[in-house]
């Protein structure tokens, strides 16, 4: 017995035929970097070719100022003062030692949203078991910050300085009379004045620092 023939509706093939192809579904736009509270403390570990040091950084947008207290490993004139200030003014002291630098670099302290302009991302990678997006910025440093937490875990600098972020306290201030310079940074007998340098200090390493970063 002949199977019943059902002739094709080629209305609705044309229909389908006509229909707008659905387009696959959009790729997820690349993370970006979460910008730095406006005020923090972070405790740092620092190595660099295995000199090894700890870094307090304390991060003040709202005060205009940046400051490092590093600790060089076994040194007996630890610690060692990088202060930062937003008038492109920084001073460089060793209070044991009553040793002072300063420079006039031109530049203010890094913005909380240093990362976002220019910024590469990376993709994602593991950093000591933490699952970390990654960034690179103007082939000067190599920012890790986890993904659940959005906290940053380490930098790499192109100098080949890694900073392994221990501890990162959001809202921290550092009382007004810590950020003072020592009087010998403004008097002939201590420091050597201002300077036209072009180095200045981030996490922990004095580095050439490119307008491009900041």
């Amino acid at each position: 017995m002949t199977p019943p023939h059902h002739p094709v509706n080629f209305a609705v093939l044309l229909l389908f035929l006509c229909l707008p192809a659905v387009p696959p579904a959009a790729a997820a736009a690349d993370p970006t970097p979460t910008p730095w509270p406006p005020q923090f403390h972070a405790t740092l570990v620092m190595d660099y070719h295995g000199n090894m040091s700890v870094a307090d950084l304390w991060y003040d947008w709202p005060g205009g100022r940046n400051l490092h207290v590093i600790r060089y490993q076994l040194a007996a004139d630890a610690p060692y003062y990088d202060n930062e200030w937003n008038n492109g003014t920084s001073f460089f002291y060793t209070p044991a030692l009553r040793t002072c630098r300063s420079a006039a670099v031109g530049v203010g302290i890094l913005r909380p949203d240093w990362l976002r302009p220019g910024a590469v991302y990376l993709g994602r990678r593991d950093a000591g078991g933490f699952d970390c997006h990654v960034w690179a910025k103007a082939d000067f440093i190599t920012y890790y910050e986890d993904v659940n937490t959005k906290r940053p875990v380490k930098w790499v600098f192109y100098t080949g300085r890694t900073a392994y972020v221990m501890s990162f306290e959001v809202g921290a201030v550092l009382e007004d009379a810590a950020w003072q310079a020592p009087e010998y940074c403004f008097t002939n007998n201590g420091g050597l004045g201002l300077a036209d340098e072009t180095t200045t200090t981030i996490a922990g390493g004095s580095s050439f620092v490119p307008r491009s970063v900041l």
